[in-house]
Order: C-alpha cells, then structure tokens, then sequence
C-alpha cells in the first residue's frame, strides 16, 4: 500500500469505511433505508464500503483513481491549490449528490453512484486524503519502518481498539441529536475544509522520522473517532 499511497490511492483501510458505512446505516429515516435497499439489491452500504478502492484499479473505473482525495500542498489551502484536471474527492461527492437528488437515472446508474458515494465520503474524512502530492514521510511505528500515510490508513486505528466495526459503531455512536445536528451541518466543502485543517497539524505533529508508539496513537484516537462519527 505504500506504493499506491504515492497517488492517494487508499485512505482508511477496509474497518474505517466498514465503520463508516456503517453508522450511516444506522442513522438512516425508513424511507432513506427502504430506498438504499432497493438501490443496493438487498445489501447494506457496508457491503460496499471498500468497493471503490478495488473498482478504481480496474480498467472499466480507472477514471475514478484520482477521486479519493484532494492534494494540498504545504503553504497552500483548498482554495489556492490549483484543482486536479481528473478530479478529486470534493468534486466527486458534490456530483454524485447532485446527480442522485436530481433523480431520473437508471436503476444501474443509481446502484453505481451510490456505491462510489459511500466511500468517497468516508475518503473525505480521512486526514491524509488532504494530504501533500508527493509526500510520504518516512516514520517508525512501533519501530518498524512505514510512512505517514500507511501509518495513518490502518495502522494507527487498528492499535487504537481491536473492535469490529459492530463495535466501532456501538462504542462511539452515542451523540444526543442536537450533536448530531451540528456535525450534519454543512456541505462537503465544510467537512473538506475541516479534514484539512485536521490533517495540517498531524503534519506538524510527525516531522521525518517520528517514533509513533503508544502514546501518539493514545493521542489521536479521539480524532479517528470523530472522523468516523463525521463521515458516517
């Protein structure tokens, strides 16, 4: 995965976005369900959490590869960093809900899009996936060597809880309605806005070299949480 990581290619790994999906389900109206049922033949949306991170190294998707994230480069924002010509997370997301609210499309082109929302939203949440264009900082985690953004795909949640995303979702879950509400607040330039902001300080956090141990995933764990809540 550090290979891929250099084109942004993965972000959580599979539990993140099982998590994610999965809270999702369980805030989802009767209606809003019956719907996505349909769309999804039966399945749940956790059943195609992970889908896109494999359709997009498939000839037929591989126009999807550069969707998962939106590179930002240090000393630049969202706003100055000049757009990706094959598009990125923001623009991706910002389609596929216009293109599902608007309605009118085939039962195959609604199951497609709706599969790719899934997961690009969890995408969306995940720090490095506003990450730097070239950048794969070496680090040391639990001594052995990896990089910042392999570190922050699986590894560092996985150290934080051994749970599975059942109990992902059971344990950290538990917002009253209005919190809920203010995390629902805003578009998906608000939640991009607010992973960048997220993802600037784990950089100045973990220069070149940093020894991610108990401690640094101890400290991190309440943001994977929240990321998570925020996506699903």
């Amino acid at each position: 995965s550090c290979v891929l990581f250099a084109h942004g290619a993965f972000a959580w790994g599979q539990k993140g976005h099982d998590v994610t999906a999965y809270i999702a389900e369980c805030h989802l109206t009767p209606e809003a369900a019956e719907k996505i049922d349909k769309a999804l033949n039966g399945h749940s949306p956790v059943y195609y959490a992970n889908w896109l991170d494999i359709a997009s190294h498939t000839p037929e998707y591989a126009y999807t590869k550069t969707w998962h994230y939106r590179n930002v480069d240090e000393g630049k924002t969202i706003d100055t960093m000049p757009e990706n010509p094959d598009g990125d997370v923001l623009k991706a997301v910002t389609t596929l809900v216009a293109e599902l609210k608007a309605g009118g499309l085939s039962p195959e082109e609604e199951t497609l899009k709706l599969k790719m929302l899934i997961h690009l939203v969890g995408d969306m949440h995940c720090p490095m996936h506003l990450g730097r264009l070239s950048d794969l900082r070496p680090v040391l985690m639990f001594g052995k060597k990896t990089n910042l953004h392999s570190a922050w795909d699986t590894a560092i949640p996985e150290a934080a809880r051994k749970w599975s995303y059942t109990e992902w979702q059971e344990q950290i879950d538990r917002l009253t309605d209005d919190e809920a509400m203010l995390i629902q607040a805003g578009e998906p330039y608000d939640w991009l806005k607010e992973t960048h902001a997220i993802c600037v300080g784990i950089y100045e956090d973990s220069p070149e070299g940093t020894k991610i141990s108990y401690d640094y995933v101890y400290k991190y764990t309440p943001v994977i949480e929240l990321q998570f809540l925020r996506g699903g």
